[in-house]
């Protein structure tokens, strides 16, 4: 196990390895001459990046002291980020530099073509009717031997190569650091409310408009702290929602590290209370702690369990990481012995446990953990895992509700996947 371990982690470090030397190549030697300090320059970025970004998720993932964390985290995991758009703006390059090059070839061509004739064919016949004033010496250059001398070219002009070169790699190049820098802020203003209405069926009257406040990956840690937390508090109480559900993913890191910056979710305000599930990342953090924790703040763990809300049953799974741990999903124990002929809404971190969702009865789950497929394309491989992405879907009897999440795993940067907190207005059919 070791070994296939160790192979696998070999592998993924000379892929790294490859791309950025992919990159570095288009972007830095095909662009810069020779050995000068510009070519040096981005030598030790394509060389430091990569380093940062490893560290930071090695930093993170082998539990090393916060402060250690923090300071790799932010240039690491932008890092991350950047290379992705740095590698796809290359590779759409790619397609664009042999039209460039064809373009400059032909602008050259007509610039030639529209050249004037040269004047020293006009001085040979003046030359030649005309006898010079005084004899030239023996080895002194003629007209003809001076034509055939090829005219210097400049240093400072670069050529058509590399000219290509440089127009594509600073256009790639550009169009990468914009992207990431505007994902970026989209994450660090903090999530945006989206409103959605689900019409349950076995909803009773006295519970129509009745208002879920759904949040899920926040993911506090090295790079989101207490700001951000505060952030999310403040937009999720100004919705004035009747029931809070936090569905997993609220940390990465310990208590100890992450209690300051997860504070601010003692505020968080809701008629009927504020409940929470975990998530995948829980299980890395420590999740019984973690729930102990969430618990003095003032948020209703459902560790597989099931409470009775304004008419309907709110349940809530552990997220399956836990079944590493022994403490995995129970649809039983939350939803075996319920009356059925009640509504149910079940708070469940990942899409996929839609499934026992659907045998069980449940009339609605809220999930979250796909993050909307966070940075394009990801979003392409997020549909590969799981079967509903982002937003509402129907499995028979069943709806399916999955929120993009408010934070950002890694990168703080977030690409066509913007971030959101969503209130869902359950409606009764009776209504």
């Amino acid at each position: 196990m070791v070994v296939v371990f160790v192979l696998v982690g070999l592998v993924a470090v000379a892929l790294v390895a490859g791309l950025h030397w992919y990159v570095w190549r288009r972007l830095v030697r095909d662009t810069t001459r020779g050995p000068g300090v510009a070519r040096r320059v981005g030598t030790g970025v394509m060389i430091a990046g990569p380093v940062l970004m490893v560290a930071a998720v090695a930093t993170e993932r082998a539990g090393a002291p916060f402060w250690v964390q923090r300071v790799v985290g932010w240039p690491g995991f932008l890092w991350m980020a950047l290379a992705i758009y740095l590698l796809l703006g290359v590779l759409a390059a790619e397609a664009v530099r042999p039209v460039l090059r064809r373009l400059v070839e032909r602008r050259q061509s007509v610039l030639l073509d529209e050249t004037p004739a040269p004047l020293a064919a006009v001085g040979s016949e003046q030359r030649r009717s005309t006898p010079p004033a005084h004899p030239l010496p023996a080895d002194a250059p003629t007209a003809e031997s001076a034509e055939s001398v090829p005219a210097p070219v400049s240093a400072s002009v670069p050529s058509r190569r590399l000219f290509v070169s440089r127009v594509v790699g600073g256009a790639a190049a550009a169009a990468a650091v914009g992207t990431v820098g505007y994902g970026t802020y989209g994450v660090l203003r903090g999530p945006r409310v989206k409103r959605v209405t689900v019409p349950l069926a076995k909803l009773p009257r006295s519970a129509h408009g009745f208002r879920i406040a759904v949040v899920s990956d926040i993911h506090l840690g090295p790079v989101l702290g207490r700001g951000f937390a505060q952030k999310v508090v403040d937009t999720i109480n100004a919705t004035q929602p009747d029931l809070i559900a936090v569905v997993g993913d609220l940390v990465d890191g310990s208590v100890k590290d992450l209690g300051p910056a997860a504070a601010p979710l003692a505020q968080l305000k809701a008629r009927h209370g504020s409940f929470f599930v975990t998530g995948n990342h829980e299980y890395f953090s420590g999740a019984a702690q973690w729930v102990e924790e969430v618990r003095e703040l003032g948020i209703h763990p459902l560790e597989n369990a099931r409470v009775e809300v304004n008419g309907f049953d709110l349940a809530g799974v552990n997220d399956i990481q836990g079944e590493s741990e022994g403490q995995g999903p129970d649809f039983g124990k939350a939803l075996g012995d319920r009356d059925t002929a009640r509504a149910c809404v079940l708070l469940a971190h990942q899409p996929v446990q839609i499934h026992d969702a659907v045998r069980h009865g449940v009339d609605l789950q809220l999930s979250g953990h796909t993050h909307g497929g966070q940075l394009w394309p990801g979003n392409f491989i997020a549909e590969l895992a799981n079967p509903t992405v982002a937003g509402l879907e129907r499995y028979g009897d069943t709806q399916l509700y999955v929120s993009r999440g408010a934070g950002a795993w890694g990168p703080p940067v977030r690409v066509g996947a913007p971030s959101d907190i969503t209130v869902v207005e359950l409606a009764s059919k009776q209504a």
